[in-house]
Parts: C-alpha cells; structure tokens; sequence
C-alpha cells in the first residue's frame, strides 16, 4: 500500500507521535487470594512507541514547549531522568532535530543507557548513591548556569507532566471500562501518571478509590519509583488525589514480574510493584475493577543479576 502524500511529506515524527497512548487493557492473571467478583486489569503501557508511559509526559511536555517558544531558537532539552523519560525525550527530538541532554544516575542500567546514546542524547552522569534527586539537582545547576542554552523540561515539576494523564491516561481507562472502573492503582516517581490520572477519573466517578505505589525502604531496586519519605518530593505531587498508599518490598516486586513473564506478560520492575499493590487490594475486596498502570516491560532490565534464579 503506498504511503499517503500528506504522510510521505511530513516530519518523521508525525507518525511515531501521533501513537502515543492508545494503550490495552490486559487481565491479569496468576494473582492469589483474589474473590471472583474482582477484576484486576493491567494498562500496557510498554507498548508505546518509545516502550514505556513516560512517552505520554514527555510528548506532553515538548508540545507545550514547543507552543510556547520554550523550546525553540536551536535550544537543548535539558532534564533529570532514570531512563524512560529520557528515552522518550531522546527519540522524538531526534525525530524533530533538537538535542536532548539528560542527568542520569550512574547506575542506571545497560539497556537504557545504550539506547539513549544511541538514540543521540547528550548524557550527564550523576553520583548513583544520590539516585535520581542526585541528577534533578545537577539539572537544575546546568540549567541555572546556561539559560540560555537549555530548556529545562523539569518532568517533576511541569504540570504538563500530569494533564497529559489526565486528558489521556484516564479517558482511555474510562471507554475501556465502559465507567466501570473502581480502583486505579499506580506507582509514585515524578507522579505525572498517577496525579493526572486519579484526578480525573475521580473527577467522572468521585467513589473511585486511588492507590498510590511505593518502595517501602529508602534502598530499593525499583527504577523509576520513589520513597517520598527519603526523597525530594515533587512540585506536582498532590497527596490529595489517592486515598491509600502502599508500599512494596522489592523481592515482592521481581517475583511477581518473574511469575508474570512466565505467563506471557513481559513487565519491567516498577510494572511488578503496581501488581502487588493490585493484589493485596484486589484480596480485601467482595467486587470490583481494579486498573494497575504498568509503566514498562521486561527487556530494559534483562541484563540486571536480579533475573539469575528465576
């Protein structure tokens, strides 16, 4: 079939973009203790383009960005990531030819390193005992130094961040329940995804319970997840849209992903967490649809020892 001329002649981007979101439910299978009236459903959020929902908050931020001249005039997009943020930032401003420099902690793992300079993002690495606040402070003095030169994105702060879940993220989780959503259940990091979403669903159904994910100790191994007890908040977090928080040991984490990709359902670490989550509050209830936001999937962690064993 060839190409529409409209498509032949836009940038290429355009495409790639414009598929942002749009993400299935999946059931989940393989969970304990779950009553039969209790539907857990995991949103796929692997299967964006750029391979994870950070795709969403970035396109967001750069359209807003873009809109306002924020990003143009030859700037770099300049921000602190643990990895998905930054390769969604990586890939569409290579698509739209701007440069992208990203504070990443220096533990940050092989695959996803490799794939932003691959992707060419300028990376600046970052003391990995200092974990991502380490590399939100080193944005913002690359930004504080050279004005100029930078757009700083600032993912933790921009509420272009959470209106892109809110618009997006929620609208699709409510056609695809058909409003019969009961619970959302998502983990914690910049906490675009879960602000933005929880505000709006409980916006359509004001007894939808929100269930916020996080680490229960300052030294975890779930990327992309914070414990705001140890960890610089962020300006965007609103403590009032979730009326729980529960928190995940790691080890829970990774054996669920581990159970889960035996079962054909390939999820990254954090994705584990939400799970978890998902069913210890599936086991507490008598009915209900409970919706886990699962942020990515397995093959940005293949080359972590935490799979020998499984």
């Amino acid at each position: 079939m060839p190409i529409p001329r409209d498509l032949a002649h836009a940038p290429p981007a355009a495409d790639l973009t414009a598929r942002i979101g749009g993400t299935p439910l999946v059931p989940v299978a393989g969970l304990t203790g779950v009553p039969r009236g209790v539907v857990v459903l995991g949103k796929a959020e692997w299967l964006n383009p750029g391979g994870s929902v950070k795709d969403r908050a970035a396109w967001g931020i750069i359209q807003a960005a873009e809109a306002s001249g924020a990003l143009g005039r030859g700037r770099t997009l300049l921000d602190a990531t643990s990895g998905n943020t930054g390769i969604a930032y990586a890939w569409i401003g290579a698509a739209r030819g701007f440069r992208v420099t990203l504070c990443v902690p220096g533990n940050a793992n092989a695959e996803r390193r490799r794939l932003l300079a691959a992707l060419g993002a300028e990376l600046v690495l970052t003391d990995p005992m200092d974990g991502t606040d380490g590399a939100i402070r080193e944005a913002r003095r690359l930004a504080a130094e050279s004005p100029d030169r930078y757009f700083h994105a600032d993912q933790y702060s921009n509420p272009a961040n959470w209106r892109a879940h809110y618009f997006g993220t929620a609208e699709e989780i409510w056609a695809q329940t058909e409003g019969r959503v009961t619970h959302l259940v998502a983990g914690i990091g910049t906490s675009g995804t879960l602000v933005g979403t929880a505000r709006r669903l409980r916006e359509l159904a004001p007894a939808l319970e929100a269930i916020a994910v996080q680490p229960d100790s300052p030294y975890h191994a779930l990327e992309g997840l914070k414990h705001l007890p140890s960890a610089m908040v962020p300006a965007i977090y609103d403590p009032g849209v979730h009326q729980r928080t529960l928190e995940v040991a790691s080890d829970e984490a990774i054996d669920m992903v581990k159970r889960q990709v035996r079962r054909g359902l390939p999820l990254g670490w954090s994705a584990g967490a939400a799970l978890v989550a998902a069913q210890r509050l599936a086991q507490g209830l008598t009915r209900g649809v409970v919706v886990a936001i699962l942020p990515d999937g397995a093959e940005r962690y293949l080359s972590e020892p935490l799979w020998e064993g499984s």
